[in-house]
């Protein structure tokens, strides 16, 4: 879709609409352009998006909501995310004017900060806004749960059940926000599973991305690979400019160079796919050691991770897993389970 923008000159015309718009005024011409191509290229791509998000996910079982709801859902993060993102062009593409040769290194800087303020604030202004939060029920496992956030230093007094059984019959649970926006969730199919062992563990391992202070250095890792994005941008754009000149984009400043440089950065983290999922698995399997080891429930851990190959292949090759996957596969899980239940046998606590 970008490609064809490009192609056929609707970027270069839309930047020069909004020149004439906002004349000299390069901050409010780049966050028009970035705000009309978002919404163009969103609903022009919404019969796939329909497609891969609902129709799909109700093929697989998946999906809980009619399609009404589904959209409804859709048009709150578009609504959200599309003026969100444009801000964060704007923002961006006023750093490429103001340093035209170093603006890769302020900007990756500029999108970890961004990243770290969603994190922080997403459990308290983005979340409630798609699900209802209230807090669980007293029962051995609310206590348990808190047991093993509060001993391992999360600062949690309650534990909130979202109600995802409205769009989804997944299973999962998180550990959210920094600080006074911590927060313990679990879904409330993960509840309804009436599995307290296979619980804890989960929730033993979101407690773990928060003690092992996974969000720091997911952000630090992926902010590295940004700014190496933003480099390549910098690298290949012009030159692809001048390569293309019925693409009619008058240079890097120029808002149409935008669409140039979202090709570019998705091709390249297409390209680094393994590195990219590699670096969350690599957490992921630590968060999963780190829920076993506080939960104490070796077999309930392994139950879960055979309810997520309802929407996970349990055995992938080691390819597969190595390139595809974000998550280890169930059977990597599995044996990671069965290897330490082996080593504390017959401990007192073993679930």
């Amino acid at each position: 879709m970008t490609w064809a923008a490009l192609q056929f000159g609707y970027a270069a015309r839309l930047s020069a609409w909004v020149t004439r718009v906002t004349g000299r005024r390069r901050f409010a011409g780049t966050l028009l352009w970035a705000f009309v191509f978002m919404v163009a290229t969103t609903l022009l791509t919404l019969p796939w998006t329909i497609y891969t998000e609902f129709v799909r996910e109700h093929q697989y079982g998946m999906s809980t909501q009619t399609f009404a709801a589904w959209l409804g859902d859709w048009a709150k993060g578009f609504a959200i995310g599309t003026p969100l993102g444009a801000l964060a062009i704007a923002g961006i593409m006023a750093g490429v004017r103001r340093s035209p040769t170093r603006w890769w290194i302020y900007a990756g800087g500029f999108t970890v900060v961004v990243m770290a303020f969603a994190l922080m604030l997403a459990p308290v202004l983005i979340e409630p806004l798609f699900n209802k939060y209230t807090p669980m029920a007293d029962s051995p496992l609310r206590t348990a749960i808190l047991k093993v956030a509060q001993g391992n230093g999360v600062p949690v007094t309650n534990v909130m059940v979202v109600d995802a059984s409205r769009q989804t019959t997944r299973v999962s649970a998180n550990v959210a926000g920094f600080g006074p926006t911590a927060r313990v969730a679990l879904n409330d199919n993960l509840l309804n599973t009436h599995d307290d062992a296979g619980t804890l563990s989960v929730m033993g391992h979101e407690t773990g991305h928060y003690v092992l202070n996974h969000s720091t250095s997911l952000l630090v890792g992926f902010g590295v690979l940004i700014v190496i994005g933003f480099a390549t941008v910098q690298a290949a754009v012009p030159g692809l400019i001048r390569r293309y000149p019925n693409w009619g984009v008058a240079g890097i400043t120029d808002p149409a160079a935008v669409a140039v440089a979202m090709i570019v950065l998705s091709l390249f983290f297409f390209a680094l796919t393994p590195v990219t999922n590699s670096l969350t698995r690599f957490h992921e399997a630590q968060a999963d050691i780190f829920g076993v080891n506080a939960s104490r429930a070796p077999d309930g851990f392994a139950r879960s991770a055979i309810r997520l190959g309802q929407y996970r292949k349990l055995e992938p090759t080691p390819f597969e897993e190595m390139v595809f996957f974000d998550h280890p596969s169930g059977r990597t899980r599995i044996h990671m389970a069965m290897q330490w239940k082996a080593a504390h046998l017959g401990e007192a606590g073993v679930q």
